[in-house]
């Protein structure tokens, strides 16, 4: 089987994660991350839903990740990032970074909004 290295041209994967952090283009972010190709942004969380909702028009899927385990999303949640178009999909934090990064080497219009991993954030 061959095996290839992505490709992400100019857009922004998730490089890598850990307790309480991700990191993009070689950048820490603590805590909650929005990202899609063109930005990487903070995210507080589910009741954070500015930043998803104005992903309207601009994805077509969001990848929700919900730590270290899968957990349903809010009805309410999901009603309001449909009503304007935003489908979305939980899954555990590792499988959504890992999903949001295939996606996004295909050329696919995606974002992830994703909760941290928990555990001690180790400091330097």
């Amino acid at each position: 089987m061959q095996i290839r290295e992505a490709s992400f041209g100019g857009a922004l994967p998730v490089d890598g994660y850990g307790p309480g952090f991700f990191r993009v283009a070689g950048a820490v972010h603590e805590g909650g991350l929005l990202i899609r190709a063109e930005e990487a942004l903070s995210w507080a969380g589910l009741e954070d839903r500015a930043g998803l909702l104005a992903l309207s028009g601009k994805v077509d899927v969001l990848f929700v990740g919900m730590g270290a385990e899968i957990a349903h999303l809010p009805r309410d949640f999901v009603a309001e990032l449909e009503a304007v178009g935003v489908f979305c999909e939980a899954m555990a934090t590792p499988s959504a970074a890992r999903s949001y990064n295939v996606l996004l080497s295909e050329g696919r219009r995606v974002a992830a909004a994703l909760l941290p991993m928990p555990g001690e954030v180790p400091r330097g």
